[in-house]
This record gives C-alpha cells, sequence and structure tokens, in this order.
C-alpha cells in the first residue's frame, strides 16, 4: 500500500481511539449553522516520507495532486496572497475586499531582506544557499511573523543537505487531518523535489510535524468509513526534467496508474 495512506490510517484510528477531546471547552471554528466546531486531538505527530522510495499521495480517496502543486506554486514561486493568481477557487471564500488572503503566505515568502551576499527573498535565498553553501544549518523558510499574526496561517520549512540529497522539515500548528493532511504532503513533497532538481541534489526525506493534529466531530463518521478502504499501491510520480525552479508548472508533475477509491461523502468545513 502507499505509505501515506498506511501512516494516515495508523494517525487516524491513534487519534480516535487516544485523542482529546475539547467538547467541554470554548471554542473558535464554527460550522455554517452556528455550532461549535469541536474536535478530538493528538499533540506533536511526526511522519516521514522517503521520496526516493515513493511520491507520498493517498489512493483512499482521490488527491486533485495539479490543483495542489499549483496552490503551493502560488505560495513560493508567484509569492502572491492574490486569490486571482491562484487557478483554483480554494481560497476565494477567505479574501478580503482587496482580492488577497492578507499578509500571509507569499506575502511573507516575497519580502525582500538584506544579507552580505545581497538582497534576497526568502525562496530566493533557499536558492542561493542551497547552490553556494549547502552545508549550512540555516536554510529555512518561514511564513511566521508576528505581527501578522491575526492575519496569516503558519507553515515553516527547513531544509538540510546530507550527502547528495535534499531533506525537508514541514512545521504545521495546527492541521484538519480530513480535509487538508495529504494535501499538504504532496505540496511540500512537490516542493521539495523542485528545489532538489533547481540546485542539483538528489530529492531526499520529508518530515511533516503536526503540533495539534485534529478531526473534527462532523468529520468522525466519514473518515472512520474511509480508512476501512484497502489502498492501492502509490503510483509512479513523473517530473519533468527542470533546472530552474520558476520554470515548473503544476503540469510538470504526472502521476502514473494513479489508482484511488471513490469518496463522495460531503465534508463540512468549519469556519
Amino acid at each position: 500500500m502507499s505509505l501515506a495512506d498506511e501512516l494516515f490510517i495508523e494517525n487516524c484510528r491513534d487519534i480516535i481511539a487516544n485523542g482529546v477531546s475539547d467538547e467541554e471547552c470554548h471554542v473558535r471554528p464554527h460550522w455554517e449553522d452556528g455550532t461549535p466546531a469541536h474536535t478530538i486531538k493528538k499533540f506533536c505527530i511526526v511522519n516521514r516520507y522517503d521520496l526516493q522510495k515513493e511520491f507520498p499521495i493517498m489512493t483512499l480517496r482521490r488527491v486533485y495532486y495539479r490543483s495542489a502543486i499549483d496552490e503551493i506554486l502560488w505560495i513560493y514561486q508567484k509569492k502572491s496572497n492574490r486569490v486571482a493568481d491562484l487557478s483554483s477557487h480554494i481560497w476565494d471564500a477567505w479574501a478580503d475586499e482587496n482580492g488577497t488572503i492578507g499578509k500571509a503566505y507569499g506575502y511573507q515568502l516575497g519580502v525582500k531582506h538584506h544579507y552580505p551576499e545581497g538582497d534576497f527573498d526568502q525562496v530566493d535565498k533557499v536558492l542561493y544557499d542551497l547552490k553556494h553553501d549547502p552545508n549550512s544549518r540555516r536554510i529555512m523558510t518561514n511564513t511566521y511573523n508576528h505581527a501578522d499574526l491575526s492575519k496569516m496561517r503558519l507553515a515553516p520549512m527547513t531544509f538540510n543537505v546530507t550527502g547528495n540529497r535534499l531533506n525537508a522539515i514541514l512545521n504545521q500548528r495546527s492541521q484538519d487531518m480530513l480535509t487538508a493532511n495529504n494535501w499538504n504532503v504532496c505540496q511540500y513533497a512537490a516542493l521539495l523535489i523542485m528545489f532538489a532538481k533547481s540546485t542539483g541534489f538528489e530529492p531526499g526525506e520529508l518530515v511533516h510535524v503536526i503540533a495539534d493534529a485534529h478531526i473534527y466531530d462532523r468529520h468522525i463518521d466519514a473518515l472512520k468509513r474511509l480508512i476501512e478502504k484497502k489502498p492501492y499501491p502509490a503510483p509512479e510520480m513523473q517530473v519533468e526534467d527542470i533546472t530552474d525552479f520558476y520554470k515548473f508548472t503544476k503540469n510538470s508533475f504526472t502521476a502514473v496508474d494513479y489508482k484511488y477509491h471513490e469518496f463522495t461523502d460531503k465534508i463540512p468545513v468549519a469556519i
């Protein structure tokens, strides 16, 4: 079976069996009808994906990986916070009166900073360091800016070169397991591959750290049905031979013989 499926099933069963409920607590998220959106959660889940073995895409249900990659390129390549710059409409509901998602994601990555080597934004500094100082232990991106915290979501990423392999750690403060887990894993696996190809390294290991891994109360029944399915093997992910990070597109990735189960449950979204 796909390792992504195996870890997802293991994580979700653990949360359901051993997680802590916040049902007795006051919570910020709520459902569309105004009912509080409670969760069961586990603190600090850590998953490891070796990209030399397989691309970590779920087969329990279809993952629209090109849309996921399009979003990560919107953030890291376009460095945009404007929803009109994104091919899909997944952020439309969160857009403000200016058509942006505020000082989040690409906005933070596109801000230039001064270094001894010159002025770089965060993405270009990572690419520069991987080419010129790959043994540095300070190669990272960080969308965490305390001054803008109320207007953003967080996903810091740290890069590490070991031998000829580029590895990375994705740190997430919070994750809705059913709606977002494998979507994010696919995104950052693809990002790691693109950075590796752009800087002359082999893709290595993606380590995913989730501080608050949770399942919403109205997702539990659908998720239980999902993890009872028998996963398929992971497909082969073919990637175009591109060496310029800014030349990648969502169509640079093709999952060959991608088999997946149908999943027709409607997933309510907590607001």
